[in-house]
């Protein structure tokens, strides 16, 4: 557990932790039948802990038919056979505790699979019914009822509702769907869906986990009478630019969360919500994390910015602005299971990604781009408050931009008619030893369920381990002097005056860091640098273009 000055245990280990995110079907095989499993998981936790993390989150491992990558769930109290069982997630919970590890788990509120029961009965109910009513179904528009009820888009292209054949084989009502047809929205002023929800966060808390990340947040409530939406002529799922927008970030949601806190404040241990909410502001996204709702939520300004220092200090000043009122640190995190891996984005011309497509097609310099990574791995982990790692992310691994069509299974490829490749290329299963596909991922001889590249055999966990110039090495140091300085956690941030496109601060008096996102070398105390995300130059001390470097102050 991470140190607060000399003071003892921190006072919530969720202000300071870095979690681990666990992508289950592609993070250890433990069966041998090419996809991701708890006993995998479990048999690969020791290499968690020794990487130095306080925990893992594990995305979604309810039963689902797989139609967004398990985020359409149709059982929230159960685990999909492809990972194993509630008793393999028991022992996961158990041996992770045991080697001092959180863990959290993703809930996705927002939508249910449409083979959820819940949906089923609704399909077979009559329009106006209680079973309709936990869903948004509603009449089209036009003479025919042809035309969706409103304007509203799906996330995943094209609109953002369905229409049903009733019973009777009609034409029917049309459902919402914000993301896949396959995921029809919950009403979320529904008794019944609150209620069911409620009795879902008990569960898992009393299973022991530690804290629930709350899948696409903002969507959860809609604006009484669902009125069309003005998306300002870009008819893109461009959550960061909407303000006032009648399905997303809606303040009603705000009541859905006290209501959650107020069951998790009744657990002993700090049981902890992080939100997934990319909202319009700074000021916005504050708004969740006000005291009786969530703890912490991911920073989307921090990950999609681009590799440029003055959005970054941009971003990193206004959010610790509004952070600071309500008393919550940020959540800093580079990557995820829906972005691009930062090795290929920061090797790319386009360096942000706001929207999924950003940079795509354009040819990434890989070697650009890990320089790039490994120095902002060192800031990211250098602010304060907490962090999140994407797995792989530790072993800079690149996206794989080139797998074939036949196997690509995101429903953005399938909705966009492949115009975009959507986000299999981050998904792709882990190598972790061997010199060939399956890299230890699964037995030898057997095929993962996405295909890895050869070039991969450079960045097993095997290659890298005792290397001192890997990936894997600097990120087992750079979080083993996180965890060891003290009153890290405590300090705050201060700027330094530094030359232009260079980031120099401190934390307190315990750590300095500083990143040459410059054209030139710049000077650093050679003698004070305690680690350094690439060689210096020269005898003197001078910090490479595109590299970061923590001192002793």
């Amino acid at each position: 557990m991470a140190l607060d000055d000399e003071q003892g245990p921190a006072q919530a280990w969720w202000r300071s932790a870095v979690m681990y995110q666990v992508y289950p079907r592609s993070f250890a095989d433990g069966n041998g039948d090419g996809e991701g499993d708890l006993p995998g998981l479990r048999a690969r936790l020791p290499y968690l802990a020794d990487l130095g993390v306080d925990g893992l989150w594990i995305s979604p491992w309810f039963p689902s038919p797989m139609a967004d990558g398990g985020y359409d769930v149709s059982d929230f109290r159960g685990i999909h056979p492809m990972f194993g069982s509630l008793d393999d997630a028991d022992a996961v919970l158990r041996e992770a505790r045991a080697l001092g590890l959180r863990v959290i788990i993703d809930l996705v509120p927002n939508h249910t699979s449409d083979e959820h029961p819940w949906f089923l009965a609704a399909l077979a109910a009559a329009p106006g019914s209680p079973e309709r009513a936990r869903y948004f179904f509603r009449d089209g528009r036009g003479e025919s009822g042809q035309e969706p009820p409103n304007n509203w888009i799906s996330a995943f292209g094209g609109p953002a509702w369905s229409r049903v054949t009733e019973p009777d084989g009609s034409p029917g009502q049309w459902y919402l769907h914000l993301f896949a047809p396959e995921q029809p929205d919950l009403d979320w002023s529904n008794e019944a869906v609150l209620d069911d929800f409620d009795d879902v966060l008990r569960f898992w808390f009393d299973r022991g986990v530690d804290g629930l990340r709350i899948d696409a947040a903002p969507a959860m409530s809609k604006k009484a009478g669902l009125p069309d939406a003005d998306y300002g002529g870009v008819l893109q799922f461009r959550t960061v630019d909407w303000d006032d927008n009648p399905h997303w970030d809606v303040d009603s949601v705000h009541d859905i969360f006290r209501r959650w806190r107020a069951i998790a404040d009744t657990y002993d241990g700090d049981r902890a919500f992080v939100a997934e909410a990319v909202v319009s502001t700074p000021e916005r996204l504050a708004k969740y994390l006000r005291p009786d709702e969530m703890h912490t939520a991911f920073n989307f300004p921090y990950l999609k910015g681009p590799w440029e220092a003055g959005a970054l200090r941009q971003v990193i000043d206004d959010t610790l602005a509004s952070f600071e009122p309500v008393g919550v640190p940020s959540t800093w995190v580079l990557t995820s299971h829906d972005e691009i891996r930062p090795v290929t984005r920061y090797g790319r011309p386009t360096t942000s990604s706001y929207f999924i497509a950003d940079g795509q097609g354009e040819v990434s310099d890989l070697a650009l781009g890990t320089r790039r990574a490994r120095a902002a791995a060192l800031l990211m982990l250098a602010l304060p408050g907490g962090a999140y790692v994407y797995q792989g992310e530790e072993l800079g691994l690149p996206n794989v931009d080139d797998l074939p069509d036949e196997v690509l299974q995101d429903p953005i490829f399938l909705r966009s008619n492949g115009e975009m490749r959507g986000r299999d290329g981050c998904r792709v299963p882990l190598p972790w030893s061997g010199q060939q596909p399956p890299f230890g991922f699964s037995p030898e001889g057997v095929t993962p369920w996405l295909p890895q590249p050869e070039s991969w055999r450079d960045l097993t966990v095997e290659a890298q381990d005792g290397d001192p110039t890997s990936m894997l090495t600097l990120y087992r140091e750079a979080l083993r002097l996180r965890r060891e300085t003290p009153g890290l956690y405590a300090a705050g941030l201060a700027w330094r005056e530094s030359a232009p496109d260079v980031l120099d601060f401190d934390r307190g008096e315990v750590l300095r860091c500083v990143v040459n996102l410059s054209g030139h070398p710049v000077d650093v105390p050679a003698d004070r640098v305690l680690l350094a995300s690439g060689p210096l130059d020269g005898d003197g001390g001078r910090l490479p273009t595109d590299t970061a470097a923590w001192l002793s102050p």
